[in-house]
């Protein structure tokens, strides 16, 4: 296990995931390192993750609203917003129980390979009458928006019409003109290139 680790925040639980780390390793999934901390993977699927946090330690499985969870280990850390992720969490070593996780972990596997998933929800069209009635007055500005993917169009849309007031949907138009004529996308910045 690699020293640093974003996923363990505090630095308190090393001992507690070497020991789900032995338990995971007892299994086929292959270990990789994704997103700052150590993932599992089947057949190239992301199956779960470990990581050690202020209160608690844990294991998340990627689709474990699937699993059955007879126990009733498993949670959903932000009912609402996470679809299929579910936790097991932990406070101390003598919570882990071997048996029952490698359980969860064979249940998880067998769930790949079904090729069970959640498809995610399908996002609401966004209309915007500012933007509209400008590229139909702006043939170049038309040319140039059409250009961008589906996804930066979508968020020059949501940039508009997430103002409340027409004069702020106005000025965020007037913003972001030499941008769709520059051929930069509203979030580029922040992007990694």
């Amino acid at each position: 296990m690699s020293d640093k680790n974003n996923w363990n925040k505090t630095n308190q639980w090393h001992e507690e995931l070497d020991i789900l780390h032995a338990i995971i390793k007892k299994t086929t999934l292959v270990e990789t390192t994704k997103w700052g901390g150590t993932i599992y993977t089947f057949n190239n699927k992301n199956i779960l993750g470990v990581g050690g946090f202020k209160s608690y330690f844990g294991i998340w499985f990627f689709n474990g609203v699937f699993l059955k969870d007879e126990k009733k280990l498993l949670i959903n850390a932000q009912e609402g917003t996470t679809k299929a992720l579910r936790q097991m969490r932990f406070q101390s070593k003598e919570e882990i129980d071997e048996k029952t996780i490698l359980a969860y972990i064979y249940e998880a596997i067998n769930i790949e390979e079904k090729g069970l998933t959640l498809q995610p929800e399908k996002k609401e069209t966004i209309i915007s009458n500012t933007l509209n009635s400008a590229l139909e007055e702006d043939t170049e500005l038309k040319k140039a928006f059409n250009q961008f993917t589906a996804y930066k169009q979508r968020e020059f849309l949501e940039y508009i019409e997430s103002a409340k007031q027409d004069k702020t949907k106005l000025s965020r138009l007037e913003k972001i003109k030499p941008m769709i004529l520059s051929n930069t996308g509203l979030n580029d910045k922040y992007r990694k290139t």
